[in-house]
């Protein structure tokens, strides 16, 4: 009987895929009870042949579709699923032996949750800067959890390390494949909407083997940004805007000048990153930080039509602020 079904998207990372089906061999759990469908989203690598060759005690189900983005490919893996409960790992988190086992304890424990396992920094690679400082950011959430700071919602719903049951990802009506960026929170909201309760098991681990450009990591913020508001106007999220625009409040100075002097000054900007870039050698903390909100602030004030709408926003979101249109 298959007791879960680990979906596994996968583009041109045949390395790292590798890497994780290896681990997923050697899971605790019984592999008679795990399926998993890799689904190819029109790799160029030799993952395919890969695929269609490979010898392994895993119940495999290689799926190759065209290029069509994540949220496609996770969908298609969910449609051919056959267990009651689905298992995201992305191709570049590589599971520890115990990670699917304590995902299943978990759902069998209450088949309602959604179960949130940790991404963390390899032991063994050595990360770039932008990228070890965006794993530290992720451990600190993952420290608030534990010691019980407040409780895990929708938007730590990051799909590398993630589980639920496949009736709840049916009736929230799947990924979006509108979105190839945030994809996973976009859906996880809707999750919320349907009253589903996420919760975080320190102990089902991966590690998150991460690997972006200094040019690929500065896009995600800004499709972010772009995202949230389209997520706000476009799919009934309407607390979010407000609740962003409050947030600001609550950054670093560094942060809240950074947007005051370069949203919409593209020039200005882009020396302003490179400039923070190299002091993230020194401070990677603020350098990082303040790249990382700039860009997705100026992401939100494309998309709400120019930086005037954005600091409108912010200014109905300070303590005692109007409620200005938006």
């Amino acid at each position: 009987m298959t007791r879960v079904s680990i979906v596994l998207p996968t583009y041109n990372r045949l390395g790292q895929l590798q890497r994780v089906l290896g681990a997923l061999e050697r899971q605790t759990m019984d592999l008679a009870g795990i399926e998993v469908l890799v689904v190819s989203d029109g790799s160029t690598d030799g993952t395919n042949e890969y695929l269609s060759a490979l010898d392994t005690p895993l119940f495999l189900i290689p799926i190759l579709q065209e290029n069509q983005g994540v949220a496609a490919a996770r969908n298609h893996g969910v449609e051919r699923a056959r267990a009651g409960l689905i298992l995201f790992i992305d191709d570049d988190v590589v599971p520890v032996p115990e990670l699917v086992a304590e995902h299943v304890a978990e759902h069998e424990r209450d088949g309602d949750l959604i179960v949130l396992g940790p991404m963390l920094p390899p032991l063994d690679q050595r990360l770039s800067p932008w990228v070890a400082w965006e794993e530290r950011m992720l451990q600190k959430q993952y420290d608030d959890m534990i010691e019980g700071h407040w409780e895990p919602t929708a938007r730590q719903f990051y799909t590398g390390n993630t589980s639920l049951a496949r009736r709840h990802i049916l009736a929230a009506g799947g990924f979006d494949p509108a979105f190839r960026r945030a994809e996973d929170v976009e859906l996880a909201y809707r999750l919320t909407d349907l009253g589903v309760r996420f919760v975080f098991n320190p102990r089902a681990i991966g590690y998150h083997y991460a690997e972006r450009s200094f040019e690929s990591w500065t896009r995600i913020p800004y499709a972010y940004g772009r995202n949230d508001v389209i997520m706000a106007r476009q799919k009934g999220q309407d607390w979010l805007l407000p609740t962003l625009a409050r947030e600001y409040h609550l950054r670093h100075p560094l942060t809240r000048g950074l947007a005051r002097l370069c949203l919409d000054r593209r020039r200005l900007s882009r020396a302003v990153v490179a400039g923070l870039r190299g002091m993230g050698y020194v401070l990677p903390r603020y350098a990082f930080s303040g790249i990382f909100n700039l860009l997705h602030y100026q992401g939100m004030a494309d998309e709400l039509g120019g930086s005037a709408h954005f600091w409108a926003l912010v200014a109905a979101g300070r303590p005692g602020g109007r409620a200005d249109h938006v």
